[in-house]
């Protein structure tokens, strides 16, 4: 029974569980709701990169940071395509687009954003994209030009938001995925974990989710990378317990959400990625960069789908979405 009424103690009561009792109850939820051995495969481009006006204490994109990385304008339509075809190639069957920007403007480079999706969405993938805030007449936009998802995630608990951003509010956050699911995108809205939160902000985090008047879609799950320049820099890695402890629980509570492993799965061994799906984690972004910090290559994820007997999801499964190139995209990762 799907529930969007979950109670902060119920919430507590699930994420303190002892951790194997707690990853068994949430494979069985896995397995009554999602082909459990499926993983979604999205590969991830930063379309703009740095320059951001924003102070998320976590980002080496925010211009107000010293990091390493260099300001890139928005890239061209044909380098866009490059990407998405070796990204098919490799198997994936989602493509999200991001750029570096506090919220979409209406001007030429959102024109040339919409370009970029509609190119994508002919190709047979599905695509996202994560761009900052936007207005609902700008969701439709992209939802016109073929755009299948959006990412906008709520990063933490409402309460420890103002510790980790100042530049915005958490209720623009509730906003803009309002505007998302109104114009008919799917919703992906996650967090990031390491970010100094506590083990309350984290349920308070799911609470958020949870109760959302529809669950989000796909609920990425994100390990602080610290990057140095960033307020962050010095945070120790998050431990393996805690993210298996979120996507558990998460897993349990939207039963039938994509839970998306995504930042920090550099870092993790084989046998922490395979937790991880036990729990209930059935997307992940392949290819070697995550926006600026590293991920795991098509050919290193190759592997680990062989050796945990793992199957690419195809794109656009389980809605009505035709194209002419449907048939020809099959995720061989």
């Amino acid at each position: 029974m799907i529930r969007t009424d979950w109670s902060l103690p119920e919430i507590h009561d699930l994420y303190t569980r002892p951790l194997l009792d707690l990853i068994f109850q949430a494979a069985v939820v896995h397995r009554e709701n999602k082909s459990y051995a499926e993983v979604q495969v999205s590969s991830l481009i930063s379309i703009k990169t740095g320059g951001c006006k924003e102070d998320c204490s976590y980002c080496p994109q925010a211009a107000r940071y010293q990091t390493d990385i260099e300001v890139e304008p928005l890239m061209s339509l044909e380098r866009v395509m490059e990407k998405a075809e070796a990204a098919k190639a490799n198997g994936a069957s989602r493509l999200c687009l991001g750029a570096a920007w506090r919220e979409v403007r209406n001007n030429k480079d959102f024109d040339r954003v919409l370009e970029m999706v509609s190119h994508v969405n002919n190709m047979g993938l599905e695509v996202c994209c994560t761009l900052g805030m936007l207005t609902y007449e700008q969701a439709q936009r992209l939802k016109e030009a073929g755009c299948f998802a959006y990412n906008h995630n709520i990063d933490t608990s409402s309460e420890n938001y103002h510790n980790i951003i100042t530049t915005r509010h958490f209720e623009d956050r509730l906003h803009t995925l309002h505007n998302v699911r109104k114009a008919k995108l799917s919703v992906c809205t996650g967090g990031i974990v390491g970010l100094g939160e506590t083990d309350d902000d984290r349920i308070k985090m799911l609470h958020t989710l949870s109760t959302m008047e529809v669950h989000p879609d796909s609920v990425p799950i994100n390990a602080l990378v610290p990057v140095k320049g960033t307020p962050l820099e010095n945070n120790e890695r998050v431990s393996i317990d805690i993210m298996v402890r979120m996507i558990a629980t998460a897993r349990i509570l939207m039963p039938r959400s994509m839970m998306r492993l995504s930042a920090g799965r550099n870092e993790m061994s084989l046998a922490e990625q395979a937790l991880c799906f036990m729990a209930g984690a059935n997307s992940i972004f392949a290819g070697e960069k995550l926006l600026t910090t590293p991920n795991p290559d098509f050919d290193q994820d190759r592997e680990m789908f062989k050796t945990l007997g793992l199957t690419p999801r195809q794109p656009f499964k389980e809605t009505n979405h035709q194209t002419e190139t449907i048939g020809e995209a099959q995720p061989h990762l």
